[in-house]
């Protein structure tokens, strides 16, 4: 039987509805989340009571520009970027997705990943729906569509899809003309509301608004369905659980520092982490070095707390991707060596303190070290903001295998030794949680403990420790 490879994301999404046209801020708001996602980039405007496309592989500024928008006039409209998972890029995977129903057209773009879209593709597939794309995305939007078929409330029928589909989803719907965001009840990717002059929008992070001249007004929630509209935003509740998932992961990598996540400004809490790990691993060193951009703030706060001087000991190209989220492991590591380059009078006889977000393959940050020893550095210990990672992501961040994970079958010492550092710390998971400053059963710590919140098979649930306990 052919097999259509799974293809899982972890994205950017916007959504507006504004009385001017809607496309130079979708186009500005993908340009400023363009740090979620650099494979693709698509826009969907209401334009003359039609959804008009522009999507494509590559940059937002590649992909969506005057040449293709300065005709468009719509005030109504959803953006989408987009990195792929598994490596699978390909242009038919690229958001928004548009459909066509008797009640007009739909269009969705999706932040998340859904831990049943394999066995809803099976049992979609065996009652004769066809797929064009190998997108969790596309059963979201085909769902939604055979829902409205039904009848023609939309909330009504965005319930019904929310029934339906399990794990984490941020979404930003258009359908014939009104705008719809819906953030899955575990409130796991984040997705915020916000004033842009004298219209709506929504985003997947509140920077957007910052920088649109606009103004971040709050959070979505859990389990909740907000309609935009020119007047302001509606809102509709999904029953959702008290204890929530927010992703770690946004506040110690994903977010952009100057974001608010859930109420945390992720810049604040990155330097409550660097003061941590200067509590829990302290070291005599000369200079403490972030990894730019990402270690940035951990160090400072690293800094802050050991008094030791705090320098830019490594320079970064800021037009190379982000190595993290780029599809390959050989890309990633070429990536390395193009995009930083070491100040060598910063660093030069000097012991080290190198700060960075996480590890994971361990390959990166070995490559790291060995560029601060080359430089003449005297020792190199490094500290991460993260606790060590030894279980998958199944909620859409690119770690889908333990075998990946070189704490999944290494200790610390042993990490050391293979990163070849004289020194490794790794905060705490009690640590982080005092750092975002939430209660752990308000978060998703499911790659740090393999305990998830959401049944996946063959996985455990957090607060069941039993497998059996299912």
């Amino acid at each position: 039987m052919w097999h259509v490879p799974k293809l899982k994301e972890a994205c950017g999404v916007i959504g507006i509805c504004s009385p001017k046209s809607a496309a130079d801020y979708l186009y500005f708001g993908l340009r400023i989340l363009q740090h979620r996602g650099q494979e693709s980039a698509g826009i969907s405007v209401l334009e003359n009571g039609r959804h008009f496309l522009i999507k494509g592989m590559g940059l937002v500024h590649e992909i969506i520009n005057s040449d293709k928008t300065g005709h468009l006039t719509g005030s109504k409209g959803i953006g989408h970027v987009r990195y792929s998972t598994h490596g699978v890029s390909a242009l038919q995977n690229v958001q928004p997705l548009v459909v066509q129903t008797r009640h007009g057209e739909v269009s969705v773009a999706h932040n998340g990943e859904l831990v049943n879209a394999d066995s809803l593709r099976t049992d979609l597939q065996n009652r004769g729906w066809a797929f064009l794309t190998s997108s969790d995305s596309e059963i979201i939007v085909r769902l939604l569509a055979n829902e409205l078929s039904g009848h023609a409330d939309p909330v009504r029928s965005i319930k019904n899809l929310m029934r339906i589909i399990q794990g984490s989803y941020s979404l930003a719907i258009m359908i014939g003309d009104r705008i719809f965001a819906v953030r899955d009840p575990y409130a796991i990717r984040p997705l915020c509301i916000g004033r842009i002059n004298d219209g709506w929008g929504v985003a997947s992070e509140s920077v957007v608004f910052d920088n649109l001249d606009g103004e971040f007004i709050r959070d979505v929630e859990g389990g909740e369905i907000i309609e935009l509209t020119c007047d302001g935003p509606k809102s509709w509740k999904f029953p959702s659980p008290k204890d929530k998932a927010h992703c770690m992961f946004e506040w110690v990598y994903f977010a952009r520092p100057d974001s608010m996540v859930d109420g945390r400004l992720v810049y604040d809490i990155r330097r409550k982490i660097g003061m941590k790990l200067a509590e829990e691993h302290p070291t005599d060193a000369d200079i403490i070095v972030p990894i730019p951009d990402s270690g940035r703030a951990h160090a400072l706060g690293y800094s802050e707390k050991s008094g030791i001087p705090y320098g830019e000991g490594l320079m970064k190209n800021r037009y190379i991707e982000r190595t993290f989220i780029m599809p390959v492991q050989q890309e990633r590591e070429t990536g390395v060596m193009l995009k930083l380059n070491p100040i060598k009078s910063e660093i030069e006889g000097k012991s080290v303190v190198l700060l960075d977000d996480s590890i994971v393959r361990g390959t990166t940050i070995k490559k790291i070290v060995q560029i601060l020893r080359n430089s003449g550095a005297k020792e190199v210990h490094v500290r991460i903001g993260s606790p060590p990672i030894i279980a998958p992501c199944y909620l859409g961040i690119d770690m889908k295998t333990r075998q990946q994970f070189v704490a999944s079958s290494k200790s610390v010492e042993e990490i050391n030794k293979i990163i070849t550092s004289d020194s490794l710390g790794y905060i705490s998971i009690k640590g982080l949680v005092e750092c975002i400053g939430l209660d752990e059963k308000s978060l998703c710590l499911g790659c740090l403990t393999g305990e998830y919140p959401i049944q996946i098979e063959g996985e455990m649930v957090r607060f069941q420790k039993q497998l059996e306990s299912f």
